[in-house]
C-alpha cells in the first residue's frame, strides 16, 4: 500500500506575493509539499532554494520549483498570474492582459490538475475569479478568490484598535468586491455578541463610533502600504495560508471568499465576497445573513461595478 504522502500546494508566479505565501507556508507548516511555477525558472528555483536552505529551523515541508506538469497531484494551486499596472496604463488594459494570461494559463493548469482547489490571489480578484470558470471546466466550488478575507481582517484589526480588544474577539466581514466598491455590512458586526455600536456605547463612549472612517481606512489600506512599500505581501500571504489551512483540515469554517453568485441576494454572473462555508472541497455552502436595505443596494453597487468591467472585456 502507497504511504499517505500529506498534502500538496502548487504556487503559480514566485514574485513577491507567491515567493512570500511559500514562506508562510513553510514558517506554519501549512502542507508536506510546495511547488513554485513560474515562467522566470531561475527566480522560482531562487526563492525555493532560499526557503529550503532554512527547513531545518522551520517545519519540515519539501519545497521545490517545478513546470507545469509538476503540478499534478495538487490539492490546492495558489494562482498569483498577472502583471503589476504600468504608468499610464488604464485599470482595464491592466486587467484585459491578466485576463488574457488567465486565459493562456489556466485550461492547462485545470486538465493537469483537475480535482485541486484554486485559489485565485491575482488582481483583480473577482474578475480574474470568474475568468477561471468562464475558461475552464472546474466547478465553481473548486475556484475560491481570496477575495475580502484580507479586507475582513484589516477591518478587524481597525475596530480592535479603537476598541482596544483582541481582532480575535470581533466578528465582522467585509462584502462585495475586493476594491473600491466594497463595503462593511455594519448591522453584522458584533463583539462578544452586541452589536459593534452597542459595544462602544457600554464602554462609556460619549461619541458614536465612527464607522465610516473606519470603513475608509480599511478600503485604502492596501493603496497606503503600497505608497510606503512599493506592494503589500506579508498580509495576503497570511489570508492565503488561512484559506489554504481551511481547505486542508476540512476545517468547514467561514470566510468571506469570492465566489460566483448564482441567485444570492438576486445577483447572478459575477464573482464577488460574501460569507461562504470553505473545507476540503472548496465552497461547501454559503451564509446569507439578512441584510438592511442600504447594504443591499451597496451590494447589488458592488454587482453592477464589476459587470460593468466584465462587460468591457473580452474573456
Amino acid at each position: 500500500m502507497e504511504a499517505n504522502k500529506g498534502s500538496k500546494i502548487s504556487i503559480l508566479g514566485a514574485g513577491n506575493v507567491g515567493a512570500t505565501i511559500a514562506y508562510t507556508f513553510a514558517v506554519n507548516g501549512t502542507c508536506s509539499d510546495v511547488v513554485l511555477v513560474d515562467i522566470n525558472e531561475a527566480k522560482a528555483k531562487g526563492e525555493a532554494m532560499d526557503i529550503r536552505h532554512g527547513i531545518s529551523l522551520a517545519h519540515n515541508i519539501d519545497i521545490k520549483d517545478g513546470t507545469y506538469d509538476d503540478i499534478a497531484g495538487s490539492d490546492i494551486v495558489v494562482v498569483t498570474l498577472g502583471m503589476a499596472r504600468k504608468p499610464g496604463q488604464s485599470r482595464i488594459d491592466l486587467t484585459q492582459n491578466n485576463v488574457n494570461i488567465i486565459k493562456q494559463v489556466m485550461p492547462k493548469v485545470a486538465e493537469i490538475a483537475p480535482d485541486a482547489v484554486y485559489v485565485v490571489v491575482s488582481n483583480p480578484i473577482d474578475i480574474l475569479t470568474y475568468t477561471i470558470l468562464k475558461c475552464t471546466n472546474l466547478k465553481a466550488s473548486q475556484v475560491v478568490g481570496s477575495g475580502t478575507v484580507l479586507d475582513s481582517s484589516r477591518l478587524r484589526s481597525a475596530i480592535a484598535e479603537k476598541a482596544e480588544i483582541s481582532p480575535k474577539s470581533i466578528h465582522a466581514y467585509v462584502f462585495g468586491e475586493h476594491g473600491d466598491t466594497s463595503f462593511v455590512p455594519w448591522s453584522t458586526t458584533t463583539i462578544g455578541g452586541m452589536n459593534v455600536s452597542d459595544y462602544w456605547a457600554s464602554k462609556g463612549n460619549s461619541e458614536e463610533l465612527d464607522t465610516d472612517a473606519i470603513e475608509e481606512s480599511v478600503r485604502v489600506a492596501g493603496a497606503e502600504v503600497i505608497k510606503r512599500k512599493g506592494a503589500t505581501f506579508y498580509a495576503i500571504a497570511l489570508s492565503v495560508n488561512k484559506i489554504c489551512d481551511t481547505i486542508l483540515r476540512d476545517s468547514n469554517s467561514i470566510l468571506t471568499v469570492s465566489t460566483l453568485a448564482n441567485g444570492r441576494y438576486g445577483i447572478d454572473d459575477v464573482c464577488l465576497s460574501l460569507p461562504c462555508i470553505v473545507n476540503g472541497h472548496g465552497i461547501a455552502g454559503e451564509i446569507n445573513p439578512p441584510l438592511l436595505e442600504e447594504e443591499l443596494a451597496k451590494l447589488k453597487k458592488s454587482a453592477d461595478a464589476l459587470k460593468n468591467v466584465i462587460s468591457q472585456l473580452t474573456f
